[in-house]
């Protein structure tokens, strides 16, 4: 199934803004661990920061802001508290609950195993299907796409994700958009 756009002709995400704690560490992980290269940087004008944008294929970027007196951390709030299949993966409203990284589907395995060399606790690997449990434990023809999660060093969860087969067809679209309950 191909959708168009008659309003707007987009390009795909041009970038995503996250905000990190120690934009060495940031640095250190995206560069040095997920080989992203570093593209382009920015002190904000007033002392009020740093805004770093990495190369993430395909002409888009995973941008990190680091303001000095930003709040902290909150797991279960701003962000998932575990990853999946180790915990609750729910956040808040507004919030980035992850972000999926387009990985080559022949390459997903190798590139599972470099991150467990590198040392970056993962999950097992997951093959999304449209089965009850909606994963199976192996690769069958009913997988659309493979994840493998983890956490960057500000608590920022990531996904390596595989589509595995050409395309959708409109039987993807199946459910009904649910609305949210007003209490009582």
């Amino acid at each position: 199934m191909t959708a168009e756009n008659k309003e707007f002709q987009f390009g795909g995400v041009h970038h995503v803004a996250l905000v990190c704690r120690d934009m060495a560490k940031t640095v250190e992980f995206y560069r040095d661990i997920l080989g992203m290269p570093l593209i382009k940087t920015l002190e904000l004008p007033g002392n009020r920061g740093q805004h770093f944008f990495f190369d993430c294929g395909n002409g888009d970027s995973i941008a990190f802001f680091w303001f000095p007196e930003a709040p902290g951390y909150e797991p279960g709030v701003a962000a998932p508290a575990a990853l999946p299949t180790q915990g609750s993966f729910v956040s808040a409203h507004g919030s980035l609950n992850h972000l999926a990284i387009k990985v080559p589907a022949e390459k997903f395995e190798e590139y599972y195993q470099r991150l467990k060399a590198k040392g970056v606790p993962v999950t097992p690997i997951l093959n999304h299907d449209n089965s009850e449990t909606q994963t199976s434990p192996e690769m069958t023809d009913e997988v659309y796409v493979r994840s493998v999660y983890f956490f960057d060093p500000d608590g920022v969860c990531l996904e390596f994700a595989a589509w595995t087969h050409d395309g959708f067809t409109e039987a993807d679209v199946a459910h009904e958009p649910r609305r949210a309950t007003v209490a009582a």
